[in-house]
């Protein structure tokens, strides 16, 4: 049986931030002069219209969550949210084609351009422009992994749901996936399927200890990149995501995985389930 291919490249929170880093040092004092709507679903809202921020000086690009921001001098702001294989070029100086999956090119005052476009079929990177006060999709998101409302959050929740689940809400908190959910928790020795709720004080504290870790670690690779988000894979710096079967970097036992319809859980049982194998609904189903 052939491995199944899942989607694990998604931009999280050292992705976008050092994205929202190189963006900035490329169009902060900078004016958008045109842009093109390359895809027929990627503008997700009417109002404000888009030329309300055509002219004004973006003042700083930033992120909030996994979604990047461009922040403008009259208070209006251009999100956009790459979804699970969106992806950023930084045109210089701008082009006229269209790339397959192209969503909206932003042309600036500078002879640069940026260019959002998706790779795969699903369509779902988008971007929205809001006006003074709106955060729009942004509205529900919870606090950023590495705050202290999460950290207390985290230290006295009686939440019931798997850790792993908790980690990949955005509503929960905001800014980390699959991927380094499956990494942190390799850190901190801790299952996926464990429930926050039984966790220990210590586990707690180990748990963002090790959030902390790997978030920062990723950024300080991140920031190794140059011009924008534009290689089609991003976990070459996953320690364990996406490598099930090859050895345990800590113990040398080969990592497990547990599969569902479009994803995939990796981690180790030595480390972190005590040795036993977490239930694989999906292989199960494939196997009778």
């Amino acid at each position: 049986m052939g491995r199944t291919t899942y989607r694990e490249d998604v931009p999280e929170l050292p992705q976008m931030q050092a994205l929202a880093e190189r963006l900035h040092e490329q169009l902060a004092g900078h004016v958008l002069r045109s842009f093109s709507a390359l895809g027929f679903t990627g503008l997700k809202t009417a109002v404000p219209p888009v030329e309300s921020v055509v002219g004004p000086a973006i003042l700083e690009v930033g992120r909030r969550g996994k979604y990047g921001l461009m922040c403008f001098e009259n208070d209006h702001r251009i999100a956009f949210h790459l979804s699970q294989a969106g992806r950023l070029d930084i045109e210089a100086p701008p082009k006229s084609t269209k790339p397959k999956g192209s969503v909206v090119r932003w042309v600036f005052d500078h002879d640069v351009a940026v260019l959002l476009r998706e790779h795969g079929t699903e369509r779902k990177a988008g971007w929205w422009v809001l006006g003074p006060g709106d955060d729009g999709p942004m509205a529900k998101l919870g606090p950023e992994p590495l705050s202290p409302e999460f950290a207390e959050w985290l230290r006295v929740s009686n939440d019931g749901r798997r850790v792993h689940t908790i980690l990949r809400d955005q509503r929960t908190v905001a800014g980390v996936g699959r991927g380094y959910s499956d990494d942190v928790l390799h850190r901190a020795r801790l299952s996926p399927f464990a429930s926050l709720k039984s966790l220990s004080a210590d586990d707690r504290e180990r748990l963002l200890e090790s959030l902390h870790f790997v978030l920062l670690d990723g950024l300080v690779r991140e920031r190794k990149r140059t011009g924008g988000l534009s290689a089609p894979k991003l976990g070459e710096h996953f320690t364990v995501h996406g490598k099930h079967a090859v050895p345990c970097p800590d113990c040398g036992a080969d990592l497990a995985r547990v599969s569902y319809e479009s994803h995939e859980v990796v981690y180790c049982p030595t480390c972190q389930t005590n040795g036993k194998l977490l239930a694989d609904r999906r292989l199960s189903r494939l196997l009778k």
